[in-house]
């Protein structure tokens, strides 16, 4: 019997954001959603809680990696399908980085700065939508997206071409 794989996109980026922010990375969740991708994030608020709105708003499936143990916790953000409880605290970046088949990074702390840094240690795409500012350390991995549609064509082609 043939298994197929669920291409996982992981959006990474602030517990808190601006509205400009917020609304990209919700119309990112979307179109991940509509590429009939799985959305994986932190389960949190911010980014990760537009990213979750705009997959579930489009019909996705999202999954949140969670820094605590249980719900009371670290509660999950109200879009999130799969709670996935680690009780790893920033440990979970590590986990967040290796269930995703290509990470957006939008907006973000140094969280967000240590998830692309895994990513692109372990060869995985990173595409920076409004993020940190870093040298293009292999086109092939590292790219800078100016829109919410590119970021996405861009994660895609990544995981294509890997």
């Amino acid at each position: 019997m043939e298994r197929t794989h669920r291409v996982v996109i992981g959006v990474m980026g602030a517990s808190q954001c601006d509205a400009p922010a917020y609304e990209m990375a919700r119309q990112v969740g979307a179109l991940i959603a509509e590429r009939g991708a799985i959305l994986l994030c932190g389960g949190g608020g911010g980014v990760m809680e537009a990213a979750a709105r705009g997959a579930k708003e489009a019909g996705g499936l999202t999954i949140g990696v969670m820094p605590g143990m249980n719900a009371s916790e670290s509660p999950p953000n109200p879009y999130i399908d799969v709670a996935i409880f680690t009780g790893l605290r920033d440990g979970r970046n590590w986990v967040n980085v290796c269930a995703s088949d290509a990470i957006i990074a939008i907006s973000g702390g140094y969280g967000t700065l240590s998830e692309i840094a895994l990513a692109l240690k372990v060869g995985k795409p990173v595409v920076l939508l409004r993020s940190w500012e870093l040298p293009q350390v292999d086109s092939a991995l590292l790219c800078v997206a100016q829109t919410p549609e590119q970021a996405v064509q861009l994660a895609f082609q990544r995981i294509r071409g890997s």
